[in-house]
């Protein structure tokens, strides 16, 4: 999928997944296709971030005021997380 998410898009955690604390990560089982997802740290705080709908604008933003980072990159990372979660179907796109 060469699907690239826009910052202006809202994005949202999709239903069906149980997420669950390890050591300070997060990790996910997707009851839909029975997967299992290690989020990490930075991932696992995303995923508290778009619990409810959020722009990807919104989200680098925030990320940027949680840690040293700047925003080029920031936005390539996050896109390219949230871009893996979207193959997953695992969020949606608002």
């Amino acid at each position: 999928m060469n699907y690239t998410i826009p910052l202006n898009v809202q994005i949202v955690q999709g239903e069906g997944n149980i997420v669950s604390d390890m050591d300070g990560e997060k990790v996910m089982l997707n009851i839909a296709n029975g997967k299992y997802y290690n989020l990490g740290q930075i991932g696992g705080h995303i995923w508290e971030l778009i619990s409810a709908p959020i722009s990807v604008e919104e989200l680098v933003t925030a990320l940027m005021k949680e840690f040293d980072v700047e925003q080029e990159v920031c936005e390539e990372q996050t896109k390219v997380f949230l871009n893996h979660l979207l193959e997953e179907k695992i969020i949606h796109v608002c």
